[in-house]
């Protein structure tokens, strides 16, 4: 199963269609070649790749989803970056 991890714009190179991304507090560094975000957007990444733009509303959810399969699981609550 893969799944994609909804993150936050954090910058953009415009020449290079790459862009820096929040997700956990971490920043991290992906393609934006398939979508044209703005900053603050929020897309869903997937092997590094943004594939599609999604509403602040359905990433917080798609997060909030994540925190409760992490305790679920054993593993402690962890936080997700909204900004």
């Amino acid at each position: 199963m893969c799944i994609a991890v909804p993150m936050k714009i954090v910058s953009i190179d415009e020449q290079s269609r790459m862009g820096k991304a929040l997700y956990s507090g971490n920043e991290m560094n992906i393609n934006l070649s398939l979508v044209s975000p703005r900053l603050g957007d929020y897309v869903l990444v997937h092997a590094g790749c943004a594939i599609e733009i999604v509403k602040k509303e359905s990433a917080e959810e798609i997060l909030g989803l994540f925190e409760e399969l992490e305790e679920a699981a054993g593993g402690g609550k962890t936080t997700h970056e909204t900004g």
